[in-house]
Order: C-alpha cells, then sequence, then structure tokens
C-alpha cells in the first residue's frame, strides 16, 4: 500500500519503506532545528512530524487533535460570520 500524506489539497506520495519514512522524518526535524541557517528552515519541523505520523501512533494522535480543533475553530469562525451577515441584512432591510 503506497502511505501519502495531504497538505491543503495536494497529496504527497511517501516513500514504502517504513525505516525510510522514519529516517527522513528525524532528517526534516533535525534540519528544522537548524532553521536559523541557510538553506534549512523552521518549516521542517510541521514537515517531519507530519511524515512521521504515519508511522509513530503518538504523532498521528496529536496530527488528529491538531485536525480537529482547526476545524472546529474554523467552523465556530464561519458560523459568526454568518451571523453578523445576517444581522446586517436584517438592520439593511
Amino acid at each position: 500500500m503506497a502511505h501519502k500524506v495531504r497538505v491543503f489539497k495536494r497529496h504527497w506520495q511517501l516513500p514504502k519503506s517504513k525505516p525510510l519514512r522514519v529516517g527522513i522524518g528525524i532528517l526534516l526535524i533535525a534540519g528544522g532545528i537548524l532553521g536559523f541557517l541557510p538553506v534549512l528552515g523552521f518549516w521542517m519541523i510541521p514537515l517531519g512530524l507530519l511524515v512521521l505520523s504515519v508511522d509513530l501512533p503518538v504523532v498521528r494522535r496529536w496530527r488528529r487533535q491538531l485536525t480537529v480543533w482547526w476545524h472546529r475553530r474554523k467552523d465556530a469562525r464561519d458560523a459568526k460570520r454568518l451571523l453578523r451577515e445576517e444581522k446586517t441584512r436584517a438592520g439593511a432591510g
């Protein structure tokens, strides 16, 4: 089975080898810790965690909790925006 991760609306295929995926994830996190150096960046830390979340249940749980929190926050923000729009329409009419 091909392992994929989805970032926004793009799907990225990962290597089939578990040790290779774990190695890539660890290298990305290590490079992210050195993000103050040129070429490397702090963006590598979340990417490394995303790669590791395929194989490590603890990281997968963190990713899932973050996803649920993000969508709840987004839904609450959308509900507030709709309520504001309804109020302005009712006041204008």
